[in-house]
């Protein structure tokens, strides 16, 4: 890697305060607020809107949504498809 090009690759604290969860990593991203860690450092602390802990997808509260029919409606105007045999 060319020296001087790069951004500073280092621990930081990403934390969500909704879920009130944070983990330690490494990264790129820089914050002028601090947090002291469970180690006794003090690492720079990035806020995040939502994380693995918070996430729907991550948390099994994800939904399908069928608005209006949708799936119903093409299955009226079209028919449903009948399985065609395979050989």
């Amino acid at each position: 890697m060319r020296k001087g090009i790069h951004p500073e690759y280092g621990p930081v604290v990403f934390r969500d305060r909704a879920a009130n969860h944070a983990f330690l990593t490494r990264s790129t991203m820089t914050s002028d607020k601090t947090i002291e860690w469970e180690d006794g450092n003090t690492y720079p602390v990035v806020d995040v809107e939502i994380s693995n802990v918070s996430h729907p997808f991550y948390t099994g509260t994800a939904r399908v949504l069928d608005t209006a029919g949708r799936v119903e409606r093409f299955e009226r105007r079209y028919g449903k498809q009948e399985k065609r045999g395979g050989a």
